[in-house]
């Protein structure tokens, strides 16, 4: 950080002297845009905030002191909460701040952050708050830390005359950091008069109704929620000080508040990670307000529960555990876990973790919340144990349902510490509920009704919001664009897909599959799961269907009578849709494409591709009814439809568009774009309208000839004779980038091609340039579908080995 922009400042005080405050302040290069104030917290000082100035757009003057009695600043007598919010007027008085600032505070920071703006609300346009808290939130108690070092006995000797609360606080759990930070932060308080200041701040936290500033602070708080202001919450999940529980006590205070979680973050995110992005994002946001079509009433999800014109037809058949139910027992199921769960406590807008394995308890218990207007938190075994994890953890659920292993795991391995854990098997009950009989209110159709969670295949798997509108024209757009009607029956080798059935009013089998590994679906267990109850319709991941044709032999007569089958996940190479055609010879072979954010977005043939032959990527037809999308470029936030044929970023808006990501208010930002949704997908448009996907935006090699898109590579080389699979990855530093192809195959090692496959890979993939051809057993892929290949490890992987780097 610019030495040049620490000064003293002489400022007078209310309190009647004049102290002499020590400030950074970089100046900026636009005097149209605010000034941004940045307070610190207990124990350190304005070098928590030289990252963050360093890193921050030039255009903005910062403004970063030291609080008096805190680092280079005076030391003067103890001051209180009220005093220190008194103190910031004084100093921005003194340097003539008279235009509206935005505040960026952390700990003790955020505090007087509040107090300042409740206190000056005309002179704060905003405020960006990181791990800090204006009350002990509600069932919680005061953070264990900060009791300990205000205990008698001990508050002085661990805060004042030793070091140990100045430098345990850098290794507080987080992202961790460096030497030079940690030696930086403790730099001011090395004598114990320095540390008198940390001390005095430890012992204003009132741990009771009586304590000076206990009412100061109340007062604060009550006001929290006038302010018309925008507050952007930025937290590290992993502080143990203000953990999550402070994040949405104060996302309750605020009217206009949204919060980015840091999962792997901590008490000093601020300057463990790269937070500038997210101010100038909050500064320069404005927020879309989508219509919520609130003259139009949806169907809802569990209106066609029940209503079959033969209460014995089979609703769910579930091979796995060779449990089959009738319409009518289904939906006493159903009416039967709505009412123990309100009976529970279960209520309007609760979180719901759903830990129960693929069935028809599970499907039940989907339905049972939604009656009642609970929120269910749907994250899949796919995601493996430590996605799981960290999926429920962030969705801050109030209840986990679950088997009694996925209970004791939320409890054990706090996930959820604070849910009331309910047994799923306790909910079953004789006691005649039907859904006609269900008393309790029903939720609107813009209530949350779902968040469910992204595959983790290109970063950590997020929550993405579902309203009841939303999924019921999920559901409308899957029955218009497939022509499903009541007399269908459906068979769902993949989990999540099974939950459409009972709202689309269709009968639904379940295979006998291990679902954290699609690619173990047999031929024989597709079948069988057709057989029982006659399928029409067919849904599996592309992994799954690779292994069907693997494993097929003999009769599979119920298979060849199905009408459609459906594919998505990943692209679905045209050899495997030709070869379950043949098994399926009287099916519609479907691909759509979507996303966990908006499903479906388009939709292809087996015929239409055909029809289409080869080109740029991986077709995947047209737009489907009542959604839009437009190619845009990937480098510019800017929204701006690019003409036929020219390679950009995905974007894409439809009724069923979700409604954003969970707790990731700056992911949010990024992907939202004047009601577009930022796929993350790269592709082209050609003549006919046809959509064409060519991998990810994070995928793309930037070399000194110009971008390269991963799929088209891919899939020439997959065209070579026993080439199982391959991913384009890149090496080096953007821009000059090198493109280097991966080959699994059924023999030989992980290394060098040999020279006659290197040979083929850069005759099929000419004219591009490659830099080296590998081959290995198996490339990495995704859990939940085993088809989404991570080309970002296999990158970082390669890197190291062809610069000679250690692994």
């Amino acid at each position: 950080m610019n030495s040049a922009w620490s000064r003293t400042v002489e400022v007078p005080s209310h309190d009647g002297a004049v102290h002499h405050w020590r400030v950074i302040d970089r100046p900026g290069t636009s005097d149209a845009d605010p000034v941004i104030l940045c307070l610190h917290g207990n124990p350190t000082w304005s070098y928590l905030w030289s990252r963050f100035i360093s890193e921050l757009n030039p255009k903005y003057r910062v403004i970063a002191p030291d609080h008096l009695s805190m680092g280079y600043s005076d030391h003067v007598a103890s001051r209180t909460y009220k005093e220190r919010v008194a103190d910031i007027a004084d100093l921005l008085r003194a340097l003539q701040i008279d235009q509206p600032i935005w505040i960026v505070a952390q700990d003790w920071g955020g505090a007087i952050g509040m107090g300042y703006a409740v206190a000056h609300p005309d002179h704060v346009l905003g405020m960006v708050l990181s791990n800090t808290g204006i009350a002990v939130p509600s069932g919680r108690r005061a953070p264990l830390l900060i009791k300990i070092s205000a205990a008698f006995g001990l508050h002085r000797l661990i805060t004042q005359y030793t070091s140990l609360f100045v430098r345990g606080t850098p290794f507080l759990p987080g992202r961790g950091l460096t030497r030079e930070q940690r030696q930086q932060l403790s730099k001011p308080y090395r004598k114990v008069f320095q540390r008198r200041a940390v001390a005095d701040f430890v012992a204003d936290v009132p741990f009771s109704e009586k304590h000076t500033s206990a009412r100061d602070l109340q007062t604060v708080a009550d006001a929290l929620p006038s302010l018309e202001i925008p507050v952007r919450l930025i937290w590290g999940s992993k502080d143990p000080v203000f953990n999550d529980d402070f994040a949405y006590d104060l996302l309750s205070r605020f009217k206009n508040a949204h919060l980015h979680r840091i999962a792997d973050g901590g008490h000093l995110t601020v300057l463990e990670s790269s937070v500038a992005p997210l101010v100038e994002q909050a500064i320069s946001e404005t927020v879309f307000v989508e219509d919520q079509l609130s003259g139009v009433t949806s169907e809802a999800l569990w209106s066609r529960i029940g209503t079959a014109h033969d209460a014995n037809q089979i609703c769910i058949s579930d091979a796995a555990a060779n449990e089959t139910v009738t319409d009518a027992e289904f939906a006493s199921r159903v009416a039967s876990f709505a009412t123990q769960l309100h009976s529970r406590g279960v209520s309007m807008g609760d979180r719901v973790a759903l830990l129960i394995p693929p069935g028809i308890d599970l499907i039940a218990a989907v339905y049972a919340c939604w009656r009642i207007g609970a929120v269910t938190v749907i994250a899949d075994r796919g995601l493996g144990l430590r996605g799981l994890g960290h999926a429920v953890r962030s969705a801050r659920v109030q209840y986990v349902l679950g088997i009694r292993t996925g209970c004791l795991a939320a409890k054990l391995l706090r996930w959820a510490p604070w849910a009331l854990m309910i047994n799923v098997e306790s909910l079953r009950s004789t006691d005649g509920s039907t859904m006609s009989s269900l008393v309790m209110p029903a939720p609107s159709d813009n209530s949350e009704a779902a968040v469910l969670f992204t595959s983790g295949a290109t970063g950590p798997a997020k929550g993405v919001r579902y309203t009841h509108r939303q999924l019921c024209a999920q559901r409308d757009a899957l029955q218009n664009t497939y022509n499903i009607t009541r007399n269908d029956r459906f068979v769902a080798a993949f989990a999540p897909f099974a939950l459409y059935g009972p709202a689309l009013g269709i009968t639904t089998g379940l295979a006998d599959m291990d679902v954290t590994s699609p690619s173990t679906l047999t031929a024989a267990a597709l079948n069988d799961a057709c057989e029982r109850i006659t399928a029409t319709m067919v849904f599996a991941s592309p992994a799954a269907l690779a292994n069907v044709l693997k494993t097929a032999s003999g009769s599979l007569a119920a298979l060849a009578s199905v009408a459609t089958v459906m594919s998505a996940g990943a692209p679905v190479p045209i050899e495997t849709l030709r070869q379950i055609y043949q098994l399926c010879p009287h099916a519609q072979l479907h691909t759509p494409y979507g996303m966990t954010e908006a499903l479906p977005v388009a939709d292809i043939s087996l015929l239409q591709r055909e029809q289409v032959g080869e080109g740029r990527g991986v077709c995947v037809g047209h737009v489907v009814m009542n959604a839009d999308v437009i190619i845009s470029s990937y480098d510019s936030q800017t929204v701006s439809a690019m003409d036929m044929g020219e390679t950009g970023e995905v974007l894409v808006r439809a009724p069923w568009l979700s409604d954003g990501y969970d707790a990731l208010w700056f992911t949010q930002s990024l992907a939202r774009a004047d009601g577009w949704h930022r796929t993350g997908d790269v592709g082209h448009l050609d003549d006919e309208n046809n959509l064409w996907i060519e991998g990810r935006v994070v995928h793309v090699v930037h070399t000194s000839f110009g971008d390269v898109t991963p799929v088209p590579l891919e899939i020439a080389t997959e065209a070579i004779p026993g080439v199982e699979r391959a991913a384009a990855v890149s090496v080096g530093e953007p821009g000059v980038q090198q493109v280097v192809i991966v080959v699994e195959v059924t023999s030989g090692e992980d290394g060098p091609a040999n020279s006659a496959l290197a040979a083929a890979v850069r005759l099929a993939v000419a004219p591009q340039a490659i830099a080296a051809v590998f081959t290995t057993k198996k490339l990495p892929v995704d859990i939940r579908h085993n088809s989404k290949i991570d080309r970002t490890a296999l990158g970082h992987k390669l890197t190291h080995i062809l610069t000679g780097a250690s692994r």
